[in-house]
């Protein structure tokens, strides 16, 4: 049950999007509650948008949040939000979790673009991403996150993305960064000592056709053909700007928008 534990705050938020037989979109579930609030905005063509909205600063040491959201056949979905996520630290001392769970029917199309996160010093935080899609769907998903505000260190942060397409996993990956992670988190095989690091998946049924060269991105970035019909860009910067234009600038190059 949603609500506040002994630990922290659980919150989750749902999205459904559903084709409506006019070339248009339905969201026929929209809701979330406490820290976590979706909002519809104004859609383009047969696109739906909706915007994730922080109620309230978090997560917080203890708190447990999760979205997911689920497009059916047909549908056409982009999800945004309203301001970077920030992990801070808690009055409890345990691990901060951020669960997402997307779910993309064939002929479905989600993009999942969030604004950044950032890792305050203190804060400890869990994110998991877990995607499914089925052989005919679409996806452009972004992942941003940055260690730290300006001129503080970062708290510890572990991210981890599975992609799974027609029931096959082609990525499952997890990233440790911060006080406590494993050693060379932060030297030349690791982040170089950027502040800030991304990733875009990008799965279109074409890509099985035509595969992607892997191939560098300027000196910091790279594309990467993944199993099947997807492709995975990473990125290094040292702020959240830089690194924003580096994944715009992996987008031109593969040709999206």
């Amino acid at each position: 049950m949603d609500g506040v534990t002994v630990s922290g705050v659980a919150a989750t938020a749902r999205i459904g999007a559903r084709g409506d037989g006019r070339g248009g979109t339905a969201l026929p579930v929209l809701e979330g509650d406490g820290p976590l609030a979706v909002r519809r905005t104004r859609g383009s063509g047969g696109e739906a948008r909706v915007v994730l909205v922080g109620a309230m600063s978090g997560p917080l040491g203890g708190d447990r949040f999760a979205v997911e959201a689920e497009v059916g056949e047909g549908a056409r979905l982009r999800v945004g939000s309203a301001a970077a996520t920030i992990a801070l630290p808690g009055q409890s001392k345990g691990e901060a979790h951020y669960d997402v769970r997307l779910t993309v029917a064939d002929g479905g199309e989600l993009h999942w673009l969030p604004e950044q996160l950032i890792s305050v010093a203190g804060s400890d935080l869990y994110v998991t991403t877990r995607v499914d899609l089925a052989a005919g769907a679409r996806l452009l998903l972004r992942e941003e996150q940055v260690l730290g505000r300006a001129g503080e260190e970062p708290g510890r942060l572990t991210s981890r993305l599975v992609l799974r397409i027609a029931g096959r996993t082609v990525l499952d990956q997890e990233l440790a960064c911060g006080p406590g992670a494993p050693g060379g988190w932060d030297g030349p095989a690791g982040l170089g000592g950027h502040r800030a690091v991304g990733q875009l998946i990008v799965v279109r049924p074409g890509f099985a056709e035509a595969p992607v060269t892997a191939r560098p991105i300027g000196e910091s970035a790279a594309v990467l053909p993944l199993a099947g019909p997807a492709v995975l860009v990473t990125a290094v910067a040292p702020d959240a700007l830089l690194l924003r234009r580096l994944l715009d600038a992996a987008l031109g190059d593969l040709g999206e928008e």
